[in-house]
């Protein structure tokens, strides 16, 4: 701009510069959606071996499965309907016991013959909800972590709040439970001792007590690497004392190490496994890539763990002679070829074949996937396909199974002369939504078999998510379950735990080694590398992630710069608005040429009131009778009647200004996504979408960010995201036309998900099954306040004048 001195108007004057930026490459990869009759469950569940190490009980789907160490074929020990968890066995390796956990009237400590003869035997007299058993030793006892049973009815998200409330033991003949002592820790455990009970408190560390609870020892702490920035090094999440009771066995962040627990009086020891080798007690790093459900065998000298669906267990006198053989072999070949330069040179790159390698063998359990049987024609509708902007305003859509055969004028595709056809004209069909930023925030270790979020985005019309950062790794269970059609869930994608900077990544080998836990194991396709350290660092992870063929997407983490910076190095996507505004075209057009999805989160945006605010003051959720047919009561009320964010008047909210950089990107050719970031289950993917249309995106173009965009940015658009032969049939009905109001987005009657059709308000199937979908365990007690307001058929006011 130039300003006269004199006074007077601006006058603006174009002018353009040329800027040449290296790019790392783009990290883009196109992941197919198998539709095959059978997949490999992708993860097996607390693990532990048996007595004589020769038989292995574990969990897949939620079911209990035994098998012989290490080449027997995995076979399931029970045949009923029930979730089950946490197996332990009996000292004589006769029996597994493990607890249950039920929609209504709680769950029970079972047991069950290893043999698989016979049927299960209730050992509780009163259901509750219980947790972590172990048999005691002697045999005679087992005991378990118990809440209440309406703690877990109540739990709305990963925990359970009052879910921990005391140990209790119980005679492993059945009958009632006796109170140990409150529960201020987990992990409880034995050793050889039956008299001493183990478990682990972060702020104690290792612990033991006596049955009654008294006599209460603190053993040993250990504690990892410090990460960069931080002050000291993270605590262990578990620690486990050795049946032989000389050693224990932690957890530091995603590793496992074995330390000697020293037997000092006074203050409790603590142990830093920083630096293994120069630790002041021995301590062994068992892992490389990770490790979970970590346990000992009963001889005190091998250790278990699992990852994925593979097994490993670490025999630590096998080790130390390894370690031994090593070092002589070394010694000799130096003392042979002290003189011989490239020989000391070969030996150094040998150096990964002179490390001990656990066993490690795969689980492979084989699950049916849910695929429906038949042919059906959705006629009439107007088809949004987003083949290009091609909209089809009469036309009909032919599934046959859960793959679309043919789209096009009413008419004018071939089909079966035995397929059904279902008249939606007047309607509008579009593909199935895509949630590229979902937290989805399932029950974790002890699993429900209905998530009330999955339902909720499925009912809203959301067949597709990607949860950025689970924190645990329940969700690859949870995956595996929605595959095989035991969940009522949307299509499920994650990145599986974060990558964070208590990692310490040391160099590019290191983070070969993290995301081989990704590629290799989690099966996730993706990861998210949250803020893991400087930029170097944050190089050796993409230029990792490359390399075993995962899309990485980033924290955005509120820093602009380590944005752009991110953007620059080629990372796949970023998470979360990058803060401030107006942005001009370098921005925009870094992000279109280096490929970074850009997945605003506007409901929770930098740089105003979150978006979500406006929607909570001017949309009445709490009166949406179809949000309180998929929502627990005390998430409703909790998140729509009182907001701690306060009012704030609509002329100061950002949402617009925020979304135009998305909008921006998406006009020059890149890739956004509609992240709702779990705010409001459902009904706040449609919130997204709306708040990002408002940056300045046409109906349309928004509704290519809600589907084939959406599908791009997480590497499926070659299976979902358009309306087209050989797609999946994922897609959505709506009663009006989204290109003429793009809040008509949320007039959905009916939702179809892998060829199964839903009805929208209740999600019972009405193709090619009729089978109802409820009730819910969370409609349980319905409060009165839920029953207010509803019209015809349970719907409000405000949906009736919507419809």
């Amino acid at each position: 701009w130039r300003v006269p001195i004199d006074g007077g108007e601006p006058i603006e004057i174009p002018f353009e510069v040329e800027v040449d930026l290296d790019l790392g490459p783009a990290v883009v990869f196109e992941y197919p959606i198998s539709d095959s009759e059978t997949f490999t469950a992708r993860q097996i569940r607390d693990a532990v071996p048996s007595p004589d190490g020769e038989r292995l009980a574990f969990t897949v789907l939620d079911h209990l499965y035994v098998m012989d160490y290490p080449t027997g074929t995995p076979t399931r020990l029970t045949d009923g309907d029930v979730p089950e968890h946490q197996p332990t066995w009996s000292p004589d390796g006769e029996w597994i016991a493990y607890v249950t956990a039920r929609r209504e009237g709680g769950g029970h400590i079972m047991k069950v013959r290893a043999n698989g003869r016979g049927n299960p035997e209730t050992v509780t007299a009163e259901a509750a909800f219980y947790q972590q058993p172990k048999w005691a030793p002697d045999g005679n006892r087992i005991i378990a972590v118990r809440g209440s049973v309406r703690a877990f009815q109540e739990a709305l998200t990963r925990g359970v709040p009052g879910g921990s409330q005391d140990l209790v033991w119980v005679a492993a003949d059945g009958g009632s439970a006796t109170v140990i002592v409150p529960v201020d820790f987990n992990s409880p455990h034995f050793t050889s001792d039956p008299s001493r009970i183990f478990a682990y408190r972060s702020s104690e560390g290792l612990i033991s007590f006596r049955w009654d609870g008294t006599d209460r020892k603190a053993h040993v702490r250990v504690t990892g690497r410090t990460a960069p920035g931080a002050s000291s090094g993270p605590s262990a999440s578990s620690i486990l004392m050795a049946p032989t009771g000389d050693q224990a066995l932690a957890q530091v962040v995603n590793d496992l190490y074995v330390v000697t627990v020293p037997y000092v009086g006074g203050e409790t020891p603590s142990i830093s496994v920083a630096d293994p080798e120069k630790s002041a007690f021995p301590a062994r790093k068992l892992t490389v890539i990770g490790g979970q459900f970590p346990a000992w065998g009963s001889d005190g000298r091998t250790v278990h763990w699992s990852i994925g669906n593979a097994h490993f267990v670490y025999n630590i006198d096998d080790a130390v002679v390894f370690e031994d053989s090593v070092e002589a072999a070394e010694a000799a070949d130096t003392a042979d070829d002290a003189e011989d330069a490239d020989a000391a040179e070969d030996a150094d790159e040998d150096d990964e074949d002179d490390e001990y390698q656990p066993q490690e063998i795969r689980v492979e359990v084989q699950v049916a996937r849910d695929i429906p049987q038949g042919t059906v024609v959705l006629r009439g509708a107007r088809v949004i396909t987003m083949r290009g902007d091609e909209v089809i305003e009469n036309g009909d859509v032919v599934v046959r199974n859960n793959r679309i055969v043919g789209v096009g004028p009413s008419g004018s595709v071939s089909a079966p002369s035995d397929a059904r056809v279902i008249d939606v004209s007047g309607k509008t069909i579009v593909p199935g939504f895509v949630d590229t930023h979902a937290h989805l925030r399932a029950a974790a270790s002890i699993h429900r078999d209905q998530v009330w979020s999955y339902m909720a985005n499925l009912a809203y019309g959301v067949t597709i998510t990607r949860d950025p950062q689970t924190a645990t790794t329940d969700v690859l269970t949870y995956e595996d379950l929605a595959e095989a059609g035991r969940v009522l869930a949307p299509r499920m994608y994650s990145t599986g735990p974060g990558v964070f900077r208590g990692e310490v990544i040391e160099d590019l080998d290191h983070a070969r080694d993290v995301l081989r836990r990704y590629s290799d194991y989690y099966d996730t396709k993706t990861i998210k590398m949250y803020m893991a350290g400087n930029r170097e660092q944050r190089q050796w992870i993409i230029e990792a992630a490359r390399e075993l063929e995962l899309m990485p997407t980033t924290e955005g983490g509120l820093d602009h710069f380590q944005d752009l910076t991110m953007a620059i190095d080629g990372y796949s996507g970023q998470e979360h608005n990058t803060p401030g505004f107006p942005f001009y075209e370098d921005v925009v057009r870094l992000y279109v040429t280096s490929k970074t999805a850009y997945t605003p989160t506007i409901l929770v945006s930098y740089g105003g009131p979150w978006a979500e605010n406006y929607y909570y003051a001017e949309e009445s959720p709490f009166e949406d009778a179809k949000l309180r047919q998929f929502t627990p009561w005390e998430e409703l009320q909790s998140k729509t009647l009182r907001r701690n964010a306060g009012w704030f008047h609509p002329t100061v909210h950002t949402m617009d200004r925020v979304a135009k950089l998305a909008a921006d990107i998406v006009k020059m050719g890149g890739v956004a996504g509609v992240g709702s970031h779990g705010q409001l289950q459902g009904l706040g993917y449609h919130w997204e979408l709306w708040a990002l249309q408002s940056g300045g995106l046409s109906n349309h173009d928004a509704l290519r960010v809600a589907t084939v965009l959406g599908a791009r940015a997480i590497g499926r658009e070659q299976d979902v995201g358009s309306l087209d032969a050989g797609m999946l049939a994922d897609l959505v009905i709506l009663n009006e036309n989204p290109l003429d109001n793009i809040r008509n987005t949320n007039t959905i009657d009916m939702v179809m998900k892998n060829g199964r059709l839903y009805d929208g308000d209740t999600l019972d199937e009405v193709y090619p099954r009729e089978r109802p979908a409820g009730p819910f365990y969370w409609q349980r007690d319905v409060h009165p306040m839920t029953r207010a307001g509803m019209g015809k058929g349970g719907a409000t006011q405000q949906q009736e004048r919507q419809r």
